[in-house]
């Protein structure tokens, strides 16, 4: 691993860097499909993924020895539509997947072209020989989404959440989509037994839920060792007599909403038939003692007797291994990095997962036995890598990958490396030889903490120049050396790319709240409602840009969006004497009005609630609007999901208010992540031309690099 780039080591040295012509559009820069949803199928050596080819969404599939891509599905047209729950059927004949968004709280669709007649979110079957997709039933999908859909082992049927329930059908087509229970409830995450014959579901009743189990035969519900607990993710044992699921606490109300409180949680396993039930592992009591950010997809049922788990008990999101019988655990990864994506192997005796082991910025893939050993490294070096599969043959070991300059794209894992399958599909328009490798750098925040950033540095500088920060969403979330595994950063970096191709260095910052750093950097103390001490490490990044030599300390900015969005706001309305012009994707700015959304458990129940609310609105940049004095452009669709549109709309009055310089970019009809392609891109452009406008060498001269 490189040494990272430090404070007092790029004071001392002088960047290259001239007058900037666009080396390249951003069109050209987002030109590369991107790749998501890998899977293989259980029983035949074949993977799919879907591309999405300048907002043309649409399936692939590869087969071994050679896994020569070929499109199996043809819609066209940026509709944004969006595609997910990709799965192969067991023997790899057929693809199910979800078409389209879920329902809003008003129960409508996205409608991100504006037609009259609202587009469905619904579930589709296709077969892999060629054949028209064909819908599984004829209901659109609810609020919910159908986006966990489940193939039977035999191949045949179907089912998935929907409406609040759990939804059957048959993949020919011959028997149509029906609701397989009425529990009380929202029904969800279902699951096949090995031997096909029940599916175990979550019965989510809100203050508590259970694990159930339906018996396909007798309709029979079955239990799981019912408690006022919360239980979920139930995974089966590969005979289909057991099933381990994690349990936590049911609510409770009333309780102080500033205090924070450690999450414990336990594994339980319980027999499939009887519903009896015991613990197997009993968390700690402390906050590292609380559940782990990927304990769910974390949970496996290993084939050699074993369990294989996430706890962060010793900071760092680690895997262990316990006994289907109990027993003591046991660690399987060790150090001082986290795990993120976990999956079982094809003989189901061991997992590949994706760490930051040794290469804290970036992605790799790992193997380790379910009965300990040393991890093996499969993918390292200055290549980034996420959502590895295993071929059914076990030969063969599939993930998507990238680079700093490379995009996204599917590759076959070799001894030595990695190997590109879709060898054809970055178009010739995308400008890999222009961009530029970010470089690592790790400054400090004003309490000491160190934070890690992606620095953009424009080639063929020789003047001074604007500058800006970047802050990511999530919050949890981590930028990295290169192009991300999620398309909102996909874009995002390849909009920092372009930026640094007019002649911006970027600094991507990795604020306290995000992930792989550990535990207590994501949740720090006083931090998002509580208290905003991530902004703190904004501002670092702000006064660490006005070290470099290549930066016009009077020419910084910085844009983000949703959780980016919020920072981006805090800068401009806390610091505009460093921050001198922004643009603000979906943030937040009202933690107040935000707080019942955060907030899982009956808010105005607490005892704290008034301090809560003053507190929120404290952190927030609606405290500090009446010092906002730079520019800014504001950039909403209006049926979001995730950010209410009205926090925007209540920023901007206060704005006009106090004559603040702002614009506003509003997209009718689209969502918290823009669906259309065409939307992104003029999102970019225009702000691209605003940062121009107030941060370009035409508004503030040209100074000297000394």
């Amino acid at each position: 691993m490189k040494t990272p780039l430090r404070c007092v080591a790029v004071v001392s040295v002088l960047l290259p860097a001239c007058c900037f012509a666009e080396a390249f559009t951003i069109e050209q820069v987002l030109s590369a499909p991107f790749p998501s949803g890998l899977t293989a199928a259980a029983h035949a050596p074949r993977v799919a993924w879907i591309f999405d080819n300048k907002g043309e969404r649409n399936i692939w599939v590869a087969d071994a020895p050679d896994f020569v891509p070929r499109q199996v599905t043809h819609y066209t047209g940026d509709e944004g539509q969006q595609m997910a729950s990709v799965r192969l059927s067991p023997d790899g004949k057929t693809i199910v997947y979800a078409r389209g968004t879920e329902l809003n709280k008003e129960g409508t669709s996205a409608n991100p072209l504006s037609v009259a007649k609202l587009p469905k979110q619904q579930a589709w079957v296709v077969d892999v020989g060629g054949s028209k997709p064909r819908l599984l039933g004829d209901i659109g999908c609810s609020e919910e989404g159908c986006e966990d859909l489940q193939i039977s082992p035999d191949s045949k049927t179907v089912v998935w959440p929907e409406k609040k329930h759990i939804w059957i059908a048959s993949l020919d087509g011959k028997k149509k989509a029906e609701q397989l229970e009425e529990l009380l409830g929202e029904s969800d995450m279902p699951r096949w037994s090995p031997d096909g014959k029940r599916i175990a579901f979550r019965s989510n009743r809100k203050d508590h839920s259970f694990i159930a189990v339906i018996d396909l035969a007798t309709k029979k519900i079955t239990y799981l060792a019912p408690s006022t607990n919360r239980d979920a993710a139930p995974q089966w044992s590969p005979d289909s007599k057991r099933i381990v699921f994690i349990r936590q606490p049911g609510a409770q109300f009333k309780r102080p909403l500033i205090p924070e409180f450690p999450r414990p949680w336990s594994l339980w396993i319980a027999d499939a038939q009887t519903g009896e039930g015991r613990e197997l592992f009993r968390s700690g009591k402390g906050m590292e003692d609380s559940l782990p950010l990927f304990a769910f997809q974390s949970l496996k049922f290993t084939d050699n007797g074993r369990i294989i788990f996430a706890s962060e008990k010793d900071g760092r999101n680690h895997l262990y291994s316990i006994r289907a019988d109990g027993g003591p655990t046991q660690l399987l990864t060790k150090g001082d990095f986290d795990v993120e994506e976990v999956v079982l192997s094809a003989d189901k005796h061991s997992v590949l997962y994706t760490s930051n082991q040794s290469d804290v910025d970036r992605r790799h893939i790992w193997r380790v036995s379910a009965t300990g050993g040393d991890p093996q490294a499969l993918t390292n070096g200055e290549t980034i890598e996420w959502n590895p599969v295993e071929a059914s043959d076990g030969k063969n070991v599939l993930c998507l990958g990238s680079t700093a300059t490379s995009p996204s794209m599917p590759y076959r894992v070799t001894p030595n490396g990695r190997e590109l399958i879709a060898k054809n599909a970055v178009p010739p328009e995308f400008p890999e030889a222009q961009l530029v490798a970010p470089k690592q750098v790790v400054f400090k925040s004003e309490d000491g903490l160190e934070i890690h950033g992606q620095l953009f540095v424009p080639k063929n500088q020789t003047e001074r120049g604007p500058a800006l920060i970047f802050t990511h969403g999530g919050p949890i979330r981590q930028m990295l050396l290169g192009w991300h595994y999620m398309q909102y950063y996909y874009n995002a970096y390849g909009m920092n790319q372009y930026l640094a191709s007019k002649g911006y260095t970027v600094l991507s910052v990795n604020y306290r709240l995000g992930i792989m750093y550990g535990r207590a950097f994501r949740e720090p103390p006083k931090s998002v409602w509580r208290g905003a001490s991530e902004y703190k490490d904004v501002v670092a990044g702000g006064k660490f840009l006005r070290t470099l030599h290549n930066v016009d300390p009077h020419r910084i900015g910085l844009w983000g969006g949703s959780y980016g969005g919020f920072l981006t706001a805090m800068g401009l309305a806390r610091n505009s004497d460093i921050f001198k012009a922004g643009v603000d994707f979906h943030g937040v700015h009202d933690w107040a009005t935000f707080l019942p959304m955060w907030v899982t458990e009956n808010v105005d129940a607490a005892p704290d609630v008034k301090e809560a609310r003053d507190l929120a609105f404290k952190s927030s940049a609606v405290a500090s609007a009446a010092t906002w004095r730079s520019p800014v452009l504001f950039v909403h669709g209006d049926d979001d999901r995730n950010v209410p549109f009205q926090q925007t709309t209540d920023l901007v009055e206060k704005l006009h208010a106090q004559n603040v310089d702002l614009e506003e970019l509003v997209f009718p009809d689209e969502i918290h992540e823009l669906l259309r392609r065409e939307s992104w891109i003029r999102a970019y452009k225009e702000t691209a031309q605003f940062f121009d406008r107030k941060l370009g060498a035409q508004s503030a001269g040209v100074t000297k690099a000394k």
